[in-house]
């Protein structure tokens, strides 16, 4: 059996793509001074929540290449201190951290049209799909 070019091209490209997509937000939100685990925080709180575990959202953090236990702790402490977030087993956005998320949401999804309004929405759909399904069955295979 063959194996397609685009396999051996496949995580080298997911790669640069995460890497190139990251550093356009990280420069997008520090105009607005908000970092990204400060904005991945409030997406997550925001999408998953009302009454996100705080465990649950700790582990999704501290996942990322950017946090970990420690820092993750920190950074919940800041948002809670600033006034953005509430609550002890459960977390919950308080009205200020609603209104920063739509703020910020309204922000960063403004490049990402501009660049994604490029290609065919078929084409962007299909990649969202496969990449949705790639990362469901990695995910599996790692927890087996």
């Amino acid at each position: 059996m063959t194996t397609p070019s685009s396999f051996g091209q496949f995580g080298q490209t997911l790669a640069f793509a995460e890497r190139t997509m990251t550093q356009v937000l990280r420069e997008h939100l520090a105009e607005r001074e908000i970092t990204p685990e400060t904005w991945y925080a409030l997406k997550l709180l925001a999408t998953r929540g009302p009454g996100l575990a705080r465990e649950a959202l700790s582990v999704d953090l501290a996942g990322s290449r950017a946090l970990n236990a420690d820092s993750t702790r920190q950074l919940l402490a800041r948002l809670e201190a600033d006034g953005l977030i509430r609550g002890a087993a459960k977390l919950d956005l308080t009205a200020d951290g609603q209104t920063l998320y739509t703020s910020l949401n309204e922000y960063v999804s403004r490049p990402t049209i501009e660049l994604l309004s490029q290609f065919d929405i078929d084409d962007v759909d299909t990649t969202v799909r496969t990449l949705q399904a790639i990362t469901e069955r990695a995910a599996e295979d790692l927890a087996s």
